[in-house]
């Protein structure tokens, strides 16, 4: 439903919205986000150019949010770098007796409508709320594996527990994207 554009964006967003008012570097944000960095390059300077982002040089440089994340919606996000389209006119330009849309082309832009509407109402501020002590990211390390291992358990997490030897973890027991380890 939206773009792998889009996907980045609010990634990419949603790092720096973690870093409230530290610059993030482009490097900082690729690793974080697992953009590849050329393209996130450019999809930074279209947030710059939108006004989302705003980039600072220098040693201490990097890009920081140009508003509040309360401010700055999903919507905003979105739409500077992939313009949302509803459907208008039918595709297949087609002509119908009452007009508009067919019945398929209706439901798809209600849907479409329903998704604007979601977008326009969540900021920025709600993601990072949403996500309580974990990353708002799709993002395991090895140690929120292991903690959720001896949650899902019910084991107590010891003071002094060998973190060496729960690193024996198969990532793809939680969705091998984005697993990586801490050098646990």
């Amino acid at each position: 439903m939206i773009s792998q554009t889009v996907e980045y964006a609010l990634r990419a967003v949603v790092t720096i919205a973690q870093n409230t008012g530290v610059p993030c570097t482009a490097q900082q944000i690729s690793q974080a986000t697992q953009v590849p960095a050329p393209y996130l390059s450019k999809l930074m300077q279209g947030l710059v150019k939108a006004g989302i982002v705003s980039s600072q040089r220098g040693i201490r440089g990097g890009f920081v949010l140009a508003k509040e994340p309360v401010q700055l919606t999903i919507w905003e996000v979105a739409h500077a770098v992939d313009p949302f389209r509803r459907i208008q006119d039918c595709p297949l330009g087609l002509r119908y007796s009452r007009g508009g849309l067919c019945s398929l082309h209706r439901r798809l832009d209600a849907i479409k409508a329903a998704v604007e509407e979601q977008f326009r109402n969540t900021t920025i501020a709600d993601v990072l709320a949403d996500s309580g002590d974990a990353s708002p990211l799709c993002r395991a390390t090895a140690v929120d594996v292991v903690l959720l291992e001896h949650l899902e358990a019910g084991t107590d997490v010891v003071a002094g527990t060998d973190w060496e030897t729960e690193t024996d973890v198969d990532p793809s027991q939680y969705g091998s994207e984005g697993f990586e380890s801490e050098g646990l």
